[in-house]
């Protein structure tokens, strides 16, 4: 009886450890079977992000190759934008150019290159010359009221201010005399000739040597001397003259050892006021200038 029971407690033994064999290979098997499938599929995760990389990588270079190309063509772009910029800069710039030379032109065209010229023994001026414009001087500031003294129009502006401003200044200045044809030119120098006899060429220009004859040029004179002319040099007048004078565009004809005439205090010509400025700061004198180079000046005469 008790063999019986040991023989089946063996049995069940086996029975229990073939279970648990087999319950163990079982797991067993499906651990493995777990991981084949684990690599399996991570095996195809690594070649699906491989294969993604790669694909990420061409799409990466493609962008780049794109880009490059791109900078490329904007480069391109911007320097052919930039060479026909410079040549339209280049271009209005020419037209600029011209065109100012155009406006020279036309504004020279309108001033007449006789105003500038050297007088005085040196160029002559026809007998029928006559400035293009008049105007009759305000009796107030002339010497004679009852006499008519002519001035160039254009030039008239320049010569009312200096007047008026030294008036302002308590200057007494009045004009003796202005605008004076080439007949009556010829006239006064007769006249002269036959009281001074050669000696008046010391003092008074032949007709067509004066720069009365343009409209351009007064005598000035004081109340109180008059049409003598004498001692004017020592008056307030001449020394404001002296001082204000090139500012409105006026200039001393006749300095103290000037080449063509005596000192003439009282005569004064218009040059306008960039050339007469230049005279004031170099200290030289009209007729020590090269025509040419007072030609230079014609351009800015009414300026």
């Amino acid at each position: 009886m008790k063999k019986n029971k040991l023989e089946i407690f063996l049995i069940v033994l086996i029975i229990i450890g073939l279970g648990a064999a087999g319950f163990l290979g079982y797991q067993a098997y499906l651990l493995k079977k777990n991981n084949l499938n684990l690599e399996s599929e991570l095996s195809l995760t690594r070649e699906n992000f491989a294969s993604t990389t790669k694909n990420f990588q061409e799409t990466i270079d493609s962008i780049k190759e794109e880009l490059s190309k791109t900078k490329s063509e904007r480069d391109d772009f911007e320097l052919k934008y930039n060479e026909e910029r410079n040549k339209m800069d280049y271009l209005s710039t020419q037209i600029q150019g011209i065109q100012s030379q155009v406006g020279l032109l036309e504004k020279l065209k309108r001033i007449d290159p006789e105003l500038l010229k050297k007088y005085s023994k040196v160029y002559f001026l026809n007998e029928n010359y006559v400035p293009e414009m008049f105007i009759k001087i305000d009796a107030k500031y002339t010497y004679n009221p009852k006499e008519d003294y002519l001035f160039y129009e254009r030039v008239w502006p320049f010569l009312e201010n200096l007047l008026i401003d030294a008036e302002k200044a308590g200057i007494d200045i009045k004009i003796i005399s202005a605008y004076r044809s080439f007949g009556k030119q010829s006239d006064l120098k007769s006249s002269y000739t036959f009281v001074y006899g050669s000696g008046a060429n010391r003092f008074s220009a032949d007709q067509g040597y004066s720069e009365h004859q343009l409209g351009t040029t007064v005598d000035f004179t004081t109340t109180k001397i008059g049409a003598s002319y004498t001692g004017f040099e020592k008056t307030p007048t001449y020394q404001w003259l002296l001082e204000n004078a090139y500012a409105y565009g006026f200039i001393l004809s006749y300095p103290e050892n000037n080449q063509y005439y005596q000192f003439e205090p009282w005569h004064w010509r218009f040059v306008g006021r960039a050339l007469a400025d230049k005279l004031h700061q170099d200290g030289r004198n009209f007729y020590d200038l090269d025509q040419r180079e007072i030609d230079q000046y014609l351009i800015s005469f009414f300026d």
